[in-house]
């Protein structure tokens, strides 16, 4: 099954928002907060179902760079030194496309955990 390719990704670095284009018209604009809690990476994901780690205390993360993968994919760098999880276009894509569900998750996630988020600055 094709997926929609990247036509640009650029980097707002004083908006913490990586926002992408693709080829099917889609627009998504992703702050660093939520790519770095959805890293697709084993020390948030796990290796298996069910094993996912909320990353606590990551409001005012950003990026410092991005990596390109082939032509499938790019690692970003977070500032946190955080960069092991391969940003496929297919996982992009997918968390442009659910962003509202996966957000609202994500801060049920914390509200279990017993954490507070707290407003990036600005």
């Amino acid at each position: 099954m094709n997926h929609p390719n990247p036509t640009e990704i650029n980097l707002h670095r004083l908006s913490r928002v990586l926002e992408l284009s693709f080829d099917d018209g889609s627009n998504f604009k992703l702050p660093a907060e939520y790519l770095r809690v959805y890293s697709p990476s084993a020390e948030v994901m796990g290796h298996g179902p069910g094993q996912r780690k909320v990353p606590i205390g990551k409001e005012n993360v950003n990026i410092d760079r991005i990596e390109p993968v082939g032509n499938y994919a790019v690692v970003l760098h977070f500032d946190d030194e955080h960069n092991t999880g391969i940003y496929s276009w297919e996982t992009l894509y997918n968390l442009g496309k659910h962003f509202d569900d996966l957000w609202a998750d994500y801060l049920e996630e914390l509200k279990e955990a017993g954490y507070t988020r707290k407003e990036p600055a600005s």
